[in-house]
C-alpha cells in the first residue's frame, strides 16, 4: 500500500490529495519535523513545500525527480515561444534591457520584470553563480497546467488568465472544453518530441502567448506543484513517480 506523506503545513492541496490517498486505499502520514517516518524501500511519495519535500527525500537517501536547471532554456524555440537563455546572477545583472527573470530551483527572490538587471539582488544577497532563467518578455492570455507520467499527460487545469489566477468565487478554476482541449493537445506534443528531455514525472505548463500562439510556459517537480482544479486522483498517479532512489 502506498504512502502519502504530507507537510505539517494545512492548505487546500494538501487537503484534496489527502482525500484522494484515502479514497484510493493509500497511507497518510504527516511528517512533523524534518525526518521521514518511511524508510527508502517503502513504497512512498511526498507532497509539500520544497525545502520539506528536499529535506524529507534526503532523510531517507532518496531523490526528488526534477527537470534540469536549463530545461527551458535548452526546449526547442518551436515549444517555447519566446528566446529563454540560462545565465548566472552575476551576468544577469549586466543584462542592458528589461526581461523577465527568475531562478531556477527555488525561489531565492521573486520573478518578475527586472530593468537593466539592476533590481537584481546584489552578491551580498545572493551568490553570483545563482542559476537563473532570462526570458523575452511575452503576454499570457491564458495559462494551464498539465501533470505528466512517462511522457503521458493525466490531468490538466487552467490556473491563470491575463496575468491573474482564474479560480471563480465558489473555488472553481473554469476552462471551456475546447480550451482545455487545446492544452492537452499542446502539452501532448511537446511530450512526443524526440527533442525534449522529461523527467518521468513532471507538471509541464502550457499557456497562449498574445500574438504568437501556443507555447510551454515552464517546468517543475510534481511534489511541490499547486493542482488548481486538476483532479487530485490524476496528480496521484503522478505523484508516485515523484522519487527516484
Amino acid at each position: 500500500m502506498p504512502t502519502l506523506i504530507l507537510s505539517p503545513r494545512q492548505t487546500e492541496d494538501a487537503q484534496l490529495l489527502w482525500r484522494a490517498a484515502i479514497r484510493a486505499g493509500w497511507a497518510i502520514e504527516r511528517a512533523f519535523g524534518w525526518k521521514s517516518p518511511a524508510k527508502p524501500e517503502d513504497d512512498f511519495t511526498i507532497y509539500g513545500e520544497p525545502v520539506f519535500v528536499q529535506a524529507i527525500a534526503e532523510s531517507c537517501d532518496v531523490k526528488v525527480v526534477v527537470p534540469t536547471d536549463d530545461w527551458l532554456a535548452t526546449l526547442p524555440l518551436r515549444w517555447s515561444g519566446r528566446n529563454v537563455k540560462l545565465m548566472s546572477l552575476e551576468d544577469a545583472r549586466l543584462i542592458g534591457v528589461s526581461r523577465f527573470i527568475k531562478p531556477c530551483s527555488d525561489k531565492e527572490f521573486a520573478a518578475g520584470l527586472y530593468g537593466k538587471g539592476r533590481s537584481l539582488p546584489d552578491e551580498q544577497l545572493l551568490p553570483n553563480d545563482l542559476p537563473v532563467l532570462v526570458q523575452e518578455p511575452v503576454s499570457w492570455e491564458t495559462e494551464f497546467r498539465c501533470f505528466v507520467v512517462n511522457r503521458q499527460v493525466k490531468t490538466c487545469s487552467v490556473y491563470a488568465r491575463g496575468g491573474e489566477l482564474a479560480q471563480a468565487e465558489d473555488g472553481a478554476w473554469p476552462a471551456s472544453e475546447q480550451e482545455v482541449t487545446q492544452a492537452v493537445r499542446i502539452c501532448e506534443a511537446v511530450c512526443a518530441d524526440a527533442d525534449v528531455a522529461l523527467p518521468v514525472a513532471v507538471v509541464v505548463d502550457v499557456g497562449l502567448i498574445a500574438g504568437r500562439g501556443w507555447a510551454v510556459v515552464e517546468c517543475n517537480a510534481v511534489t511541490s506543484s499547486g493542482i488548481y482544479g486538476c483532479d487530485p486522483a490524476k496528480v496521484l498517479e503522478v505523484l508516485k513517480h515523484g522519487l527516484a532512489l
